[in-house]
């Protein structure tokens, strides 16, 4: 038994497919790939396989993770290839990973998230990018509302100490963003917060249908992926 943690891209119109799609689709996959998940005991068995972390609806990626246990040894390589001959166009692995046994899990491990965003803009933003970003960051607290979970209420947050780093330039009238925020179990902040919040601090009126969002890195504690 061992566990591996198969890292892929995921762009093109496969941006539209959502989590639960995603993992239904890699469960077709693995299985016609005749890969042998671990699966868990009890009353509903299911295969022991997970994302890193959730990605949202539209967003494109240069590095999901998802971690699978299974009940035969495999090589890495064996796996990445079985599983590139079958994907659909719009992923593509780019790597296979052996993992501790005894190790967290990395959902448990991932702590931050970076992602590149390019917001179009008019020419009248170029040269403004630097001081709107210093400002907008060196603002105390950063107040949005965000949809309660279990009450479904809107409640006003303070997401300032969940951006841990940014960074805006000016390419061909796009700002391109650069953002690291938090991510995981233990805090996490969805990059629409900060899109929302700094187009609105900044005046700029872009539609949200404009907007592109990569997710280029997940950080762990545990563990490195470039």
């Amino acid at each position: 038994m061992s566990r591996y943690a198969v890292k892929f891209t995921k762009n093109g119109f496969l941006k539209y497919t959502s989590h639960l799609d995603m993992l239904r689709l890699f469960k077709r996959i693995i299985k016609r790939a005749d890969i042998r998940l671990k699966y868990s005991q009890g009353f509903n068995p299911h295969p022991k396989m997970g994302f890193a972390q959730p990605l949202s609806l539209g967003y494109e990626s240069m590095c999901e993770l998802l971690e699978i246990e299974t009940s035969t040894d495999y090589m890495c390589e064996d796996i990445r290839e079985r599983l590139s001959s079958r994907l659909p166009e719009g992923i593509s692995v780019k790597e296979v990973r052996l993992l501790s046994d005894n190790g967290k899990s990395l959902a448990a491990s991932c702590f931050a998230a970076e992602y590149f965003i390019a917001v179009p803009v008019d020419e009248s933003f170029c040269g403004k990018e630097k001081k709107l970003t210093q400002d907008y960051l060196s603002q105390k607290e950063i107040m949005v509302f965000k949809k309660q979970k279990k009450s479904k209420e809107m409640k006003e947050i303070n997401i300032r100490g969940k951006i841990r780093d940014m960074d805006v330039t000016f390419v061909d009238n796009n700002y391109i963003m650069t953002i690291t925020v938090d991510c995981g179990s233990e805090s996490n902040l969805s990059p629409e917060l900060v899109i929302s919040s700094f187009l609105d601090y900044s005046g700029i009126n872009t539609a949200r249908s404009e907007i592109e969002v990569m997710r280029r890195k997940l950080l762990f504690r545990d563990y490195d992926f470039m």
